[in-house]
């Protein structure tokens, strides 16, 4: 799950959008934004489609959740603290990193 507390491109309003994560400023709210990425809409199109939100917003959201997607992984992967390998093992073949934790 996202926490878009942390990012300064959107707001969270109880009276807006039935309290729905919006873009600041205006009514647009940010899960429009993956939809539409989702039906094939590039950026550009979603920020001319969408008045009032621009690309550098646009680019913001995207940008916080792609760290925040990062940090979830990297959350997984360590079990409490202790380093796990990064590998999977399946029955005919394996995936790994260039480097494994001991």
């Amino acid at each position: 799950m996202v926490d878009w507390s942390y990012c300064p491109a959107v707001e969270l309003a109880p009276e807006v959008v039935s309290g729905a994560w919006v873009f600041r400023g205006i009514r647009v709210p940010v899960v429009a934004l993956f939809e539409n990425l989702e039906d094939g809409v590039t950026v550009n199109e979603f920020v001319e489609l969408f008045t009032g939100v621009n690309l550098m917003h646009a680019r913001s959201v995207l940008e916080h959740a792609a760290k925040s997607a990062w940090f979830l992984t990297l959350k997984i992967l360590l079990d409490q603290g202790r380093p796990v390998p990064l590998s999977v093992h399946k029955s005919d073949h394996r995936v790994s990193t260039c480097y494994e934790l001991g």
